[in-house]
């Protein structure tokens, strides 16, 4: 990553005592537009930074996060080592380096932001045999599990998509600037696939993840929040509006 730090006011803990201090920012994702035009950056920028504090906050007790839209033609002055970290309160918000590599794939809404007579549909396991789905019949008691486990929301990290929900159900989100309605931007994902559902692990990935111990499964080794994932949302307006985070 081309090195940009910021410095965030945090409650340092130490030795179990809470201190008043500035706190550096660490990178959590560096994006490119050339791998993944999905992204619409602002005016010639073709590189996304993004940064967290390696501290929960509250109210929402999430790691307070930065944007930074950036040309990289104009990152010349790259720091040969980041400088120091003042605390961390989880090391699994120091992501460990490591390189992406972006895979276009279709995901579909959650199954609570479908309608009522889609929903009806997905319970009904004749429709999922007729269909021909290849699915297996263990999941003939609770059919709609499948398009849940399987088909509809992608786990891992990934740049857009439909947002992932556990700790709430699906809740729109607006802009503070402007109220239009915030679309996703990033998950930061805890782990990139489970091992009970393994039908998004990449086909180079699965003899690996059948090792135990190799961490395939989150080679970054983020933590957010215990286990969690992060999702950023942003305004489709403007850049320059505020984003906003969620745990999920």
């Amino acid at each position: 990553m081309a090195q940009l730090y910021e410095a965030y006011e945090v409650h340092a803990s130490e030795d179990d005592a809470w201190d008043e201090g500035p706190n550096l920012m660490v990178p959590a994702a560096q994006l490119y537009v050339r791998d993944i035009p999905l992204l619409r950056p602002p005016g010639q920028a073709d590189l996304l930074q993004v940064l967290w504090c390696p501290f929960e906050h509250e109210p929402d007790y999430t790691p307070p996060t930065a944007l930074f839209w950036r040309s990289s033609a104009e990152v010349t002055d790259i720091l040969a080592a980041p400088p120091g970290l003042f605390a961390v309160e989880y090391e699994g918000y120091l992501p460990r380096p490591c390189v992406l590599a972006p895979e276009r794939i279709t995901g579909y809404p959650n199954p609570m932001d479908l309608p009522e007579e889609l929903r009806q549909q997905l319970r009904d396991w004749s429709r999922w045999q007729a269909a021909n789905s290849g699915v297996d019949s263990s999941y003939a008691p609770y059919p709609k599990s499948f398009y849940g486990d399987e088909l509809s929301l992608a786990p891992g990290g990934k740049v857009g998509g439909w947002p992932p929900s556990g700790l709430t159900d699906p809740v729109a989100r607006f802009c503070a600037a402007c109220d239009a309605g915030m679309v996703p931007l990033l998950t930061i994902a805890s782990s990139e696939w489970s091992r009970n559902h393994q039908g998004w692990i990449p086909y180079e990935d699965q003899a690996l993840a059948e090792l135990p111990g190799t961490g395939a499964a989150n080679p970054p080794d983020v933590q957010v929040s215990k286990g969690n994932h992060l999702q950023l949302y942003v305004c489709p307006k403007s850049p320059d509006h505020p984003h906003t985070s969620l745990i999920q």
